[in-house]
């Protein structure tokens, strides 16, 4: 079982920037692949970033050059870094936890309850 927990959401002036922390409890954060999604209100959940054990990247096409995610698996913790922050990113932000099985199956996934991130124009 891997307990996930958001922090770091807040309320930021365009242009502005915002650190999200994702905090994993439980043990073999190392081999989980992580990522962030957020959701707009009536919308689905989006991916914004993944990163896998290995530590390679992914972004969804409207953060990149923008956003950075990163890990400290000492610290079992997944980071999102938002810089250039637009009004149209304003969302509740989640971090998920996926394990892969060797076959490509995925095995576990979990998510943290999200926060929230607001930018003002």
């Amino acid at each position: 079982q891997v307990q996930l927990v958001e922090s770091g959401g807040g309320l930021v002036q365009a242009g502005g920037s915002l650190r999200l922390s994702c905090a994993a409890s439980g043990s073999s954060f190392s081999n989980f692949a992580m990522g962030w999604y957020r959701q707009f209100p009536g919308k689905p959940r989006e991916l914004v970033a993944t990163i896998t054990s290995g530590g390679r990247t992914n972004y969804a096409d409207s953060v990149k050059g923008r956003f950075t995610i990163s890990r400290d698996n000492a610290k079992n913790t997944v980071y999102l870094q938002m810089n250039s922050l637009k009004p149209e990113d304003t969302a509740v932000y989640s971090c998920n936890a996926k394990k892969w099985g060797s076959w490509g199956q995925m095995l576990y996934e979990y998510w943290g309850q999200g926060t929230q991130v607001t930018v003002s124009s």
